[in-house]
């Protein structure tokens, strides 16, 4: 009976004669729209139909396909596409497993009209909001199919470019359609990332333009909708605008490893796009997620070349700066320590020229230019990091980076050797450079607490560092901490300006918590740049820091106290060229005169004293006439003008201590200070800097043991201090310094060069007489009181005598605190 039924087409059902009526004889004709318009209100009438009517129509498709009836294939599919945009009732998903089952057939087919095909109804279909939830239906084919889609290679540019704008529509159409949908299977999964992600980047990489042109995603007009970079890239700001904070890391770790694969990080300029389109399309508060990620895949290839990491870190760069302030995340110490840890390992991977590890076929060979660029990479995006923090997280940055610095002190000894000291150096330069762009543009009130004493320790003490480059850098950081108003590019030249106001200096008064820091830290500043003005290996960029350092602090930090101490280091740096007990060469005491000459003509005008002015520009003029080679403009030029009788310069031409205390004390300046030449206090801070071994670390301690040991405890009679006392001490003081190096020296060569033994036994020895000296002490704190008679009688009978009083008692040196 069924048979004759469907032989019979009045005794079909009505649902299937009013799909056959929708086929023309001719499929050139297309779809009978009458007929569509009976189908589509017999499916609005009966919902319950839509599943077989869906099921007929996909009967008839997969027969037309096989038959290469296209044109009936076309028609199916419109009245498909009608039906989904007329019907949402809840019965729709069982006629949309009969659509996709059709668009899939398209899909598999190996014609690109009917992938193209099956494609735009699809996308019809994402763009349909469903009514009901769908719990089983699967995206697997159409994300694995679309994605060789956006992958083809056909032989005609035309029809390929279609196929693949077609594979970006359809995953633009699944990700539209599942993103949102908890029920639906989560296309955030790696499985489907790993396909859809690289498939639109494969798409974008394929075009000329080097970066993105608009930085969030915007309407496009239909010509630049034909070019598949432009189609993939809207539909990646899509995904990643989608994003949820636990999606992030999925969506961006395929990313890495498509650049990987396609060694796409060297030329960086797609690399720099990519993450450009990621930065500006993710929300605001993810952006440390995506600073994390590349950090960790920075640390996974720290052994790759040197041009891949380099590309690594100039997109972290350009990701810094795209990050919005702050959005570094929790862990902002963490991030500087990735870099600051590649950096080490950079500096080793250029001394060693390994990577220190097993190669099958031979070793990589380091470039150490290659090594170099990425150096300077790792410090500029260190900078770009700093720049995006506040000033309390820029502080402790620096005090971090800071602290990494290898210093020679009592409790961290350098690496010994020369590979050691190659290695000590260039660690502390490429740790300066990057502390010298996180200072850059350093903006704090109140400087007691941005720069706390620990952090101005360690780096003051780089100042009295041999190597002159490292000196220069601390100069340079010091610059940038000082200089709040930009005026430091005022002073990169040194000069004798006779008006300083076409500088245009912008200058505020002291306030109060600069004036407490000039109170705390100002005599140890003044120390290091009196010691550096006096280092041999200076050039004209360290009197030109110099210069600088002096003039900021004057501006940004100055009161009159402050003037006068600055005036008094000048005069005295003066004094440094004039007497040369250093042994300067010619150019240094040239450039000192010539250093103090623009300082004092620069203060005499901000300080507005004519009378002083007038001294001052007294001695220039004077300088100008006799002695151009003591001013700024003779020393500091391409070629310099020096001479070689400087121990003959008459008073006319020196600026006299005596002169400006008379004509600032008349003003209200503190003459009695200003009389009295500046003297620094050396400290164990300035002989330690120099130090580069363990040895001589050891040396100091046993230098203040030796100077407390017992065995000095006969002392000399105190010596009675007159005028000539003094003047002996002055005098013999180089003498004494020499005599003081002689012994320290001997010191080191004996803990480096004696036997172990020798050194066991000097120790034992001393520690024995301690021991001797302590029992002594105890015996004598653990007697009895005397008794009333003056004796007392032990249990054996025998005397004993007084007790001393506690206050009475002598008390070796080593045991008094």
């Amino acid at each position: 009976m069924y048979g004759v039924c469907g032989c019979c087409g009045a005794l079909r059902p009505r649902y299937k004669r009013l799909v056959d009526n929708i086929f023309p004889e001719d499929p050139e004709d297309g779809l009978v729209k009458t007929n569509m318009e009976k189908l589509t209100f017999y499916a609005l009438s009966a919902p319950e139909k839509l599943d077989r009517i869906g099921s007929y129509l996909s009967e008839k498709l997969i027969r037309d396909v096989s038959r290469h009836r296209y044109g009936y294939v076309c028609i199916a599919m419109e009245a498909l596409d009608q039906l989904l945009m007329a019907c949402h009732c809840q019965s729709i998903n069982l006629f949309v497993e009969s659509f996709l089952k059709m668009v899939a057939k398209l899909l598999e087919s190996e014609k690109p009209d009917l992938q193209i095909l099956g494609t735009n109804s699809f996308v019809k279909f994402a763009n349909i909001e469903e009514d009901t939830p769908s719990y089983h239906r699967s995206y697997d084919f159409f994300v694995s199919r679309f994605s060789e889609m956006c992958h083809s290679s056909h032989d005609d540019l035309d029809i390929r470019t279609k196929i693949r704008m077609s594979g970006i529509k359809g995953l633009q159409g699944v990700v539209r359609k599942t993103v949102n949908d908890e029920l639906q299977a989560n296309i955030w999964d790696p499985q489907h990332m790993d396909k859809i992600v690289p498939s639109l980047l494969y798409n974008l990489q394929h075009t000329e333009e080097a970066e993105s042109r608009s930085p969030s995603p915007l309407q496009t007009t239909e010509k630049e909708k034909e070019n598949p970079a432009e189609l993939s890239e809207r539909c990646l700001r899509e995904l990643l605008g989608r994003a949820a904070y636990g999606n992030i890391k999925n969506a961006i770790k395929p990313v890495m490893i498509h650049l990987d694969n396609h060694s796409l990080w060297e030329p960086k300029t797609f690399a720099v796009r990519c993450f450009k389109i990621i930065m500006y399309s993710i929300q605001p508060q993810y952006s440390h997620l995506v600073i994390q990620q590349l950090l960790g895949h920075l640390d996974a290839n720290s052994k790759s070349a040197a041009s891949v990491r380099a590309g690594i870190v100039e997109v972290l760069s350009e990701a810094a700066v795209i990050a919005a302030s702050g959005s570094v995340g929790p862990t902002v110490l963490e991030v500087f320590n990735t870099l600051l840890r590649q950096l080490r390992l950079s500096i080793d991977y250029a001394l060693t020229g390994s990577y220190d590890c097993a190669i099958i076929g031979g070793t990589k060979i380091i470039k150490e230019h290659e090594e170099r660029m990425f150096q300077e990479a790792v410090i500029k995006t260190t900078g770009s990091f700093a720049s995006t923090l506040p000033t309390y997280q820029r502080s402790e940055v620096m005090l971090f980076i800071m602290s990494k610095v290898p210093l020679p002190s009592l409790h961290h000894p350098l690496d010994t050797g020369r590979a050691g000291e190659n290695r000590n150096r260039l660690t502390q330069i490429m740790l300066l450079k990057s502390l010298l762009q996180v200072s850059t543009g350093f903006q704090c009130s109140n400087m007691l607490t941005a720069l706390p004493s620990s952090f101005l320790d360690r780096l003051l003490s780089a100042t009295l560092m041999e190597d002159a480059e490292i000196r220069l850098f601390v100069l340079q950081i010091l610059i940038s901490f000082i200089d709040r108003h930009g005026n430091k590019h005022k002073f990169q030249t040194i000069s004798t300006i006779s008006d300083i106001s076409i500088l245009k200096l912008k200058v505020d008064k002291c306030s109060r918590q600069d004036t407490v820091f000039m109170k705390k830290h100002s005599q140890q500043l003044y120390r290091h740049m009196y010691l550096s003005c006096k280092e041999e290996s200076n050039n004209r960029a360290h009197y030109e820091a110099l210069y600088s350092l002096l003039a900021l602090t004057s501006i940004e930090l100055a009161n009159e106290e402050v003037v006068v101490d600055l005036i008094r280091l000048v005069l005295a740096m003066q004094e440094v060229a004039l007497v040369n007990e250093d042994n300067l060469p010619l150019y240094n005491r040239c450039a000192l005169y010539a250093l103090g000459a623009a300082y004092l003509n620069l203060i005499s005008q901000l300080t507005t004293v004519p009378a002083f002015c007038q001294h001052i520009h007294e001695v220039i003029e004077m300088r100008q006439k006799e002695a151009p080679y003591l001013l700024p403009e003779g020393v500091f030029a391409e070629k310099p003008r020096l001479s070689r009788n400087l121990d003959r310069l008459g008073p006319e031409i020196l600026f006299r201590q005596s002169k400006i205390s008379e004509v600032l004390g008349g003003s209200g300046y503190n003459s009695d200070k200003l009389s009295t030449p500046y003297v620094p206090q050396l400290t164990d801070e300035d002989r330690l800097s120099k130090r580069k071994s363990i040895g001589e670390t050891i040396s100091l301690q046993v230098e203040v043991e030796s100077r407390n040991s017992p065995e000095k405890e006969e002392r000399a009679p105190a010596e009675e201090i007159t005028y000539e006392t003094l003047k002996k001490a002055i005098v013999d003081s180089v003498a004494v310094e020499e005599q003081e190096r002689e012994r320290r020296r001997q010191v080191v060569e004996k803990f480096q060069k004696a036997p172990f033994e020798e050194i066991a036994a000097h120790c034992g020895a001393r520690a024995t007489l301690l021991q001797s000296k302590l029992n002594q002490i105890f015996e004598i704190t653990i007697r009895p009181p005397p008794s009333p008679s003056g004796t007392i009688t032990a249990a054996y009978g025998q005397p004993q005598s007084h007790s001393i009083p506690v206050y009475e008692m002598k008390f070796p040196d080593l045991c008094v605190y």
